[in-house]
């Protein structure tokens, strides 16, 4: 039986006095898209901290495709919450600076990206600058320069939050095409339960802090996700019920 690429069981961790999380568990399968939802302030980019290496857990087992995480080698290309452009290298060079941070040449860098522009939509603007790209088309590049990594799995934390809403409703049916075509293994930090709903095979849903998981969430809609007809309406329930869970801890408290 093939292990879950992901794998995490009782893990508590939080900053000097302050609890974080508490009792987490949750497996991410190979090719699956999993986001992880819930208020502000739960601790959902503590997750990342802890995946990364960045944080180590109080208590608790983390293990990648069945072994204990190595964050020595890490197994995860992450995308922060801003597309973290440097504005002072072309679109070409800003989408090779992964690579180029784990030793690959420039040239040997720019060979294995150039490819992909085309897909990515950025065809024609490899030379330009940040400051001459729309809003989705800086995110499309810096998708670009996590996936070109070819890590296991990307760590997504909320890459989509400074979006206008029109937008970030292209960049959600974009990602989700690409994530079909190149079925990749993915993780999503969001507070939006619309695009959790959209992207997502399954969704953890947490607390206010210290966070446990109180609800996990599948997905059992069709892809291509659609708005309409009967899918459409499937997907609205299980926001409004996703949102119902979210909002109960708040119940009764005065304003």
């Amino acid at each position: 039986m093939t292990p879950p690429r992901l794998e995490l069981t009782g893990i508590a961790a939080g900053y000097a006095d302050l609890p974080v999380l508490q009792d987490i568990s949750l497996t991410i399968g190979p090719g699956e898209f999993v986001s992880i939802l819930g208020p502000s302030g739960a601790g959902k980019s503590t997750l990342f901290r802890l995946l990364t290496g960045a944080l180590k857990p109080a208590r608790g087992e983390i293990l990648f495709d069945g072994r204990p995480l190595d964050t020595g080698s890490s197994p995860f290309a992450f995308m922060p919450q801003r597309d973290a452009l440097m504005p002072w290298r072309r679109i070409i060079d800003n989408t090779t600076l992964g690579l180029e941070v784990q030793g690959i040449s420039r040239h040997q860098a720019r060979k294995r990206v150039e490819p992909l522009f085309d897909e990515f939509g950025l065809s024609g603007f490899e030379r330009h600058y940040p400051s001459a790209l729309s809003g989705g088309m800086r995110q499309r590049a810096a998708l670009l320069r996590t996936v070109v990594q070819n890590r296991p799995m990307l760590l997504l934390d909320e890459p989509f939050g400074a979006l206008d809403a029109l937008t970030r409703a292209g960049m959600h049916r974009w990602l989700e095409n690409m994530w079909m075509r190149h079925q990749w293994t993915a993780m999503l930090v969001t507070h939006d339960v619309r695009e959790a709903v959209h992207l997502s095979d399954r969704i953890y849903v947490l607390s206010p802090r210290p966070a446990a998981i109180i609800e996990v969430v599948d997905i059992p809609l069709p892809r291509p996700r659609v708005r309409t007809g009967v899918a459409g309406a499937e997907a609205a329930r299980i926001e409004t019920a996703i949102l119902d869970t979210l909002l109960s801890p708040y119940e009764g408290q005065s304003s």
